[in-house]
C-alpha cells in the first residue's frame, strides 16, 4: 500500500530526535516514553500531504473530523498511565493508532476501540503493515469498554466528555488508572484517576481540548 511505503528520508531520525529533546524540554521525563516516540514513525499516521509535518508539537486532521494527538499530550497521558506499571491497556479511540502504536511498546497488550468504521480499518492495516502484534482493535461504541477482556490496569480515553463513562470505571483494575479529558467543547481538563480499595481518586493536570466523546457507531 501506497501510505505505508513511503520513504524514512523525508523524516530522518534527526528529525524525530529534535522533537524527543523539545518533549524533554517541556517536562516529558519518563525515558521510556521519549524512547517510544523517537522510534515510531509518527509519518506513517498521518496523510500523506501532511507527512512533512509528522514531527512537529501539534496535533495534525485525520480525516472525519477527528485528529491525530499533539505529541506532548499523548508523552503526557502515557507517563501517567506508567506510573501504575500496567500490563493490559485498554484505549478508546484508536483515530490514527498512534497513541495504541506508542502504547504497544510499552505495555503487553492494548485494546482498542474506535466508533468510525474507516479509522478502525485503516488503523488495523497500518499495525499489520508496521508489525504491531499485540494490538487488539474493535470497531464498538468506546463508552462501553470491552468487557471481554476486561479488568484493565490502565484505561486511556482520547477524547472529551462531561463525566468518564461507567463502564469504563467498572472495567478498572484495583490500583490501576483512567486518564481523559473532562468537559465541555470548549473548556476540558486532563484528568487522571486511580481506582482504591474504597474510591477513585482524581487528579487534575492541566487544561487540553479534545474532540468530543461521542456514543454509537458510525
Amino acid at each position: 500500500m501506497k501510505a505505508f511505503n513511503r520513504g524514512i528520508g523525508m523524516t530522518s531520525q534527526r528529525t524525530r530526535d529534535r522533537l524527543v529533546e523539545r518533549l524533554r524540554s517541556e517536562g516529558i521525563a519518563d525515558s521510556r516514553v521519549l524512547e517510544a516516540i523517537a522510534s515510531t514513525p509518527r509519518h506513517l499516521f498521518v496523510d500523506e500531504a501532511l507527512a512533512s509535518r509528522a514531527y512537529e508539537d501539534t496535533a495534525l486532521p485525520i480525516g472525519y473530523g477527528q485528529t491525530i494527538s499533539q505529541p506532548y499530550i499523548v508523552a503526557r497521558m502515557t507517563e501517567q498511565l506508567l506510573e501504575v506499571a500496567p500490563r493490559v491497556v485498554l484505549e478508546v479511540g484508536t483515530g490514527s493508532g498512534y497513541q495504541a502504536a506508542i502504547l504497544s511498546r510499552l505495555v503487553e497488550k492494548v485494546y482498542s476501540t474506535e466508533r468510525i468504521e474507516p479509522l478502525t480499518t485503516l488503523a488495523r492495516q497500518r499495525f499489520r503493515q508496521l508489525g504491531y502484534r499485540n494490538i487488539r482493535v474493535q470497531h464498538s461504541d468506546g463508552s462501553w469498554g470491552w468487557p471481554q477482556f476486561g479488568p484493565f490496569d490502565a484505561i486511556i480515553v482520547t477524547a472529551g466528555g462531561s463525566e468518564i463513562p461507567p463502564a469504563l470505571l467498572e472495567q478498572l483494575n484495583m490500583g490501576g488508572r483512567l486518564v481523559m479529558p473532562i468537559g465541555d467543547r470548549t473548556h476540558q481538563v486532563l484528568a487522571s484517576v486511580t481506582r482504591t480499595p474504597t474510591v477513585f481518586e482524581r487528579v487534575d493536570l492541566e487544561p487540553v481540548i479534545f474532540v468530543p466523546l461521542v456514543g454509537g457507531t458510525g
